[in-house]
This record gives C-alpha cells, structure tokens and sequence, in this order.
C-alpha cells in the first residue's frame, strides 16, 4: 500500500510539473486526481460545490471548486447542513471573477477554526478588464449580463473617466461583496511594487494602491515575497536558500513591508531588517506572521497575477 502512495504521490508531482491546468483539457489522468482530491476532501469535511465544468468560470480553476464549510465527525457523517446559500455564492463569484487577473477570483482554499484562507490572483488592471469584458461581450453573442445593463462608451475624456470609475465600481464592489461573504477580514499582498508594469502599462494593481479606497473595510498588509523569477536563483544554488538574500534595490520595488502594530508585538521579529534575511529566515518570519493572522479571523492571501 505505502508502495502504491508513493507512486501515486511522484506521479501527481510529475504531472503538475509538467503540465499547466486547464479545465476544458481535461486528461483521464487529471481526471483521476480531482476525484482522489474530492475523496479525501470527504474524509474530514463537509463540502459544498462551486461549478466549473468547462472552465467557463475560470480556466485555471478546477471543474468542481471544493468551498469547505465545516469538519466533519462521526456524529454529522451522514448530515449536512449547509452554512451558505451556494447560489448566492456562484452568483457572486460570477460577478466577481472579472475584478481579478485572469479571472482567478478569491476561493477559499483551507478551513482553519472556521475560518477561510482564501488565494486569488491581483486585481486587474483597466486594460484587461476592457479587453476581457469586450471578449466576453462579442462571444455571447451580445447577451453577456455579468455588470447588468452596459452602457454606451462616452466619447469626451472627462466621461470616460467617469465611465472608467462606474466600471471599477461594479466589479471591485462585486469583488469586495464575496470577500465579506466568505468573512475575510485581512488581505496580505505579497507584491513587491504596488503595480505590474509591463510594457510601460500597469496590467494589474493592487488593493493597497486603489484610489477610490474601496477596500478600506479591511486590514491591509504589504508583506513584498520574491517572485518565480528570483527562485531560478535558488534552483541554479542547488536549491540551497541559505545565505540567498533577495536584491530589494531594483527601480520596480516601490512595496515596502507595512504590517500593523497590533500584529508585530508579540512575535519577537525585527522587520525594519527584512531587506537582509536571507530566503530561510524570510519564510519564517512571514510564516509566522500569516499563522498569527490566521488565528484572528478569514485573510485572503495572494501574491502576483501568476498565483
């Protein structure tokens, strides 16, 4: 049996190493794995369904998004009662899908206490929000509701800008409507620069930097993570990542750490010198502090339009 664990478990490693997800491309193989992922799921929780099928919610999501609603035990095995009204919270996770890069909206991905950590990618940028709202309009053959009623595209400058604003409005209130539905209180961004810029465009923002301050209900936190590119790095080392330190002086990184205070007195870290631990001591630290967290309310924790 363990034999058969360990082969299963190298060849679920060779798979996701190997191949990027999509949900309209499902293999028997990755067929195989969501349902193994469902069983154990089964195990110890009570689960509901957000679907997927064709990845028409988000291709990089699974067909069946698992939202835990609470550990089971051998008193409630063969009873379920639900904690949400899950329509409710598909609706809004269609309606908030667009807010986020690539549509990778919040999801709740462990259940801790009864309460959520949550991963999504960063907030998208007005350049992919048009183009992704454009797309969606012409291959649903004009039907596509997911703002309600669209509006004219206003032609002088002073109107677009306002059109702009309206537009953000919707999808970044749809965004915030899920993320108290699903009772996140903290939101810890692991960006090093408040905006990607690519090309000379900002292609994605961030909720600390949201200039109409629409996610001033909850606590921010700038806790700036090295990104892939910088674990080639630690790859070409021989995944050694002692003694490997991040180059915090690069133009782009304009993300210092921001952590409120309530949150640092009691874990005995000194973080005006994060800029020198190396890789190690880094992860730590953060890992300290996201557990600290977590043991207050929901967070969502996301880092780049990547992850």
């Amino acid at each position: 049996i363990m034999a058969s664990r360990s082969e299963e478990i190298t060849e679920l490693i060779d798979v996701f190493s190997k191949s990027q997800y999509r949900a309209r491309e499902v293999t028997p193989s990755v067929e195989r794995i969501e349902e193994r992922c469902l069983e154990l799921f089964d195990r110890d929780y009570k689960y509901s369904i957000i679907h997927n099928t064709n990845g028409e919610v988000c291709g990089h999501y699974p067909r069946k998004i698992v939202f835990l609603e609470y550990e089971s035990s051998d008193n409630n095995k063969e009873s379920f009662e639900s904690t949400v009204q899950i329509s409710k919270l598909q609706d809004l996770v269609n309606r908030s899908k667009m807010a986020r890069c690539r549509g990778r909206f919040v999801c709740p991905v462990i259940l801790y206490n009864g309460k959520h950590v949550c991963r999504s990618s960063t907030l998208a940028g007005w350049g992919e929000l048009y183009g992704r709202t454009g797309y969606n309009y012409i291959f649903s053959g004009g039907s596509d509701d997911t703002f309600g009623d669209a509006e004219e595209v206003p032609e002088d400058d002073c109107a677009v800008r306002n059109n702009d604003s309206q537009l953000f409005d919707k999808v970044r209130g749809s965004d915030i409507k899920l993320l108290k539905y699903l009772s996140v209180c903290y939101i810890c961004d692991l960006m090093v620069e408040n905006k990607k810029v690519k090309f000379g465009l900002n292609v994605t923002s961030s909720e600390k930097v949201d200039k109409a301050h629409r996610y001033a209900d909850f606590t921010l936190l700038s806790v700036p993570y090295p990104g892939c590119e910088f674990f080639r790095e630690y790859k070409d080392r021989d995944y050694t990542a002692e003694g490997l330190v991040f180059n915090w002086n690069q133009d782009y990184m304009d993300a210092p750490l921001t952590i409120p205070d309530f949150f640092t007195r009691n874990l005995n870290i000194n973080w005006s010198e994060y800029q020198s631990w190396d890789l190690v001591q880094q992860t730590q630290n953060y890992l300290k502090l996201l557990l600290h967290i977590i043991n207050s309310d929901g967070k969502l924790l996301w880092c780049n339009s990547h992850y």
